[in-house]
């Protein structure tokens, strides 16, 4: 006997008393999903980061102050202060002065200068002092370094004087040409006392703090023209 097929009100009734057709249902409105969040657009670059938690510094009211100064000075100093005020401000006041350098003279003999030069530059590096802060001097043989770089042609054995990036060695004749820098040592290997005479004085002005002369005491002395 075949199967009659399901009536549709089967379906209905297998539901059950007490509920309603899924047309007669109240659609409830579906909660959006929230999606993930768009990335942080970077915000312009500060033109200069300053500290956080301190205020730009303000320029101080400066006639403010010059009054309440006026007001709380002595009668009979205003002259004083006028004048040191103006001294103390003025952009044509003269400059300050620089420091004799100071000259330090290690007694060596004529072939045992430029050895004293050297142990001077390695004292100098292991106490903290920058190779470009120093300039040695020959007043006989070239040291070994300047014979080798001038072999290259002047032009970059000076550059390497200008760049200021290690200890420079150059003939005392050349001493006109060698800027200023803070250390200066000059080896007495050689050379005339008229020799010696000129590059002492030019290598005490191209010196910036320290002056150190690798020879004989006498010669020194009578170059420099004072006691060392």
């Amino acid at each position: 006997m075949p199967l009659i097929p399901e009536e549709p009100q089967i379906h209905e009734s297998a539901q059950g008393p007490g509920v309603a057709p899924a047309a007669s249902r109240a659609t409830s409105t579906p909660r959006p999903v929230p999606g993930p969040r768009p990335a942080a657009v970077p915000r312009p670059a500060r033109p200069g980061p300053r500290p956080v938690g301190r205020p730009a510094p303000s320029a101080p009211p400066a006639q403010r102050t010059s009054s309440v100064q006026r007001s709380e000075t002595p009668a009979g100093t205003h002259a004083e202060n006028r004048s040191g005020n103006r001294s103390a401000t003025r952009p044509d006041a003269a400059p300050t002065v620089a420091p004799t350098p100071q000259i330090q003279l290690i007694p060596a003999p004529l072939d045992g200068a430029l050895d004293a030069a050297e142990e001077a530059v390695d004292l100098l590096l292991d106490t903290g002092r920058l190779p470009g802060d120093i300039l040695v001097l020959t007043t006989g043989e070239p040291h070994p370094w300047a014979a080798h770089e001038l072999s290259f042609g002047e032009a970059s054995y000076w550059a390497q004087h200008d760049a200021r990036e290690d200890v420079f060695y150059a003939d005392a004749s050349a001493v006109g040409r060698a800027k200023a820098r803070p250390v200066v040592i000059v080896a007495i290997n050689g050379g005339t006392d008229d020799a010696v005479g000129r590059v002492l004085p030019a290598a005490r002005e191209r010196t910036g703090t320290l002056l150190i002369v690798c020879g004989d005491p006498q010669r020194v002395n009578a170059a420099l023209g004072a006691g060392v």
